[in-house]
């Protein structure tokens, strides 16, 4: 696949950079059809990020649709929840206009029922396609909730969704997370990783191997779309 590598001296650099990526697509989005969607990752890593796209005020927020690539199976209340990550640090500002679509429908596993009801909410209030996906990486090769050991790691990769519950012995609760194809169908996208291990992982995985152990590889193996690394020590 075609790989754009962006590299930073810091994270405050990298941030402002992928907000300015991110804008151009919704604003590219919004003059098309009048409405732009994204789809982003949770952790620890883009709270900058979020918090400086949110500052955008040349972006009409009310009609932009904001989605998770993935959702840990817990209540926004949760401290581990996505969902409350992206409310506290996205939909902030100028950006709390926005329209958000999360993918935790309640109860305690993502049950076929469940998930069923997440993918009727989206295909309702969220436009197609993605004007951005932001993925994000672990120490363990995975992306979105594509983990090594999952026990749906076949159909994530290659369903054509959108949603597909999923549980792995790295991903703590039981997960939700848009499958591979659906995210591919997207104006652009983003892989934000930060730290120099991460960016050891990256390149083992553009090595080769079986994409059971790491599944990053499976995004790295398409030729679909040209993938925009953001990267900074």
């Amino acid at each position: 696949m075609s790989i754009e590598r962006n590299v930073f001296p810091t994270s405050e650099r990298l941030a402002k950079a992928l907000a300015d990526a991110v804008a151009e697509d919704l604003q590219a989005g919004l003059a098309e059809r009048g409405v732009a969607a994204l789809a982003v990752s949770g952790g620890s890593t883009p709270a900058l990020f979020f918090e400086t796209l949110a500052q955008r005020e040349d972006i009409d927020w009310a009609d932009v649709v904001v989605t998770l690539v993935d959702e840990r199976w817990v209540p926004r209340t949760a401290e581990r929840s996505n969902a409350r990550l992206v409310e506290e640090t996205l939909l902030q500002g100028p950006a709390a206009a926005a329209s958000f679509v999360p993918l935790y429908t309640g109860g305690d596993a993502p049950t076929p029922g469940q998930v069923d009801l997440a993918a009727r909410l989206i295909a309702s209030d969220l436009p197609r396609p993605f004007d951005a996906v932001v993925l994000g990486m672990g120490m363990d090769g995975h992306t979105a909730s594509f983990f090594p050991g999952g026990n749906a790691l076949e159909e994530a990769l290659t369903a054509e969704g959108p949603l597909v519950a999923i549980e792995a012995p790295g991903a703590g609760e039981p997960r939700v997370t848009f499958t591979l194809p659906r995210l591919l169908d997207t104006r652009s996208l983003y892989l934000h990783i930060e730290g120099d291990e991460k960016a050891r992982i990256f390149d083992q995985a553009l090595t080769g191997g079986p994409v059971e152990t790491m599944p990053v590889r499976a995004v790295l193996d398409q030729t679909a779309k040209t993938l925009s690394l953001y990267w900074c020590p």
